[in-house]
């Protein structure tokens, strides 16, 4: 499974309250996560997001197991997320809903080309390449089903 995006560089520790505050989860409605998506940290992040992949420091997702975070980046156009760690209930929401996320520590400048394949457990940055922590091939498929709804119905 491959992706590309220009990167949204973020620090570490960003804690899901940050990524979607409490205010905006008395709503269900996704395109409004979307909108206010880590406007907390940043206002104007949640513009850039679109085709964007996300690259963060340590412990990325830390905090509450709120998924509406993972989901709240998925539906601001998010196509991965890149860490050195994840949270580990941040890293399976992720997962289940199908958004990548990719374990490796890189040099990080806003707007560099982001390409990843989590097949062959690599990504590159402007070009220059880095070693990935595979994931398993069960989830590859659960990602390339688009989370874990697709691929439970897939496998029926």
């Amino acid at each position: 499974m491959y992706g590309e995006g220009r990167a949204v560089c973020l620090g570490s520790d960003i804690d899901t309250d940050v990524i979607i505050a409490g205010r905006y989860l008395r709503t269900k409605d996704r395109s409004l996560w979307a909108e206010h998506v880590l406007e907390d940290l940043d206002p104007a992040l949640a513009g850039r997001l679109a085709g964007a992949v996300v690259v963060a420091g340590k412990n990325m997702g830390c905090g509450s197991s709120r998924e509406q975070a993972v989901i709240a980046l998925k539906e601001a156009g998010v196509v991965g997320i890149v860490a050195p760690s994840f949270a580990r209930i941040f890293f399976r929401n992720a997962i289940n809903i199908g958004l990548p996320v990719i374990e490796a520590d890189l040099p990080c400048t806003d707007g560099a080309l982001v390409r990843f394949d989590l097949n062959e457990g690599w990504v590159e940055v402007d070009g220059a390449r880095f070693p990935a922590r595979p994931l398993s091939p069960r989830m590859v498929d659960i990602l390339a089903a688009g989370g874990l709804v697709g691929y439970w119905r897939s496998h029926r």
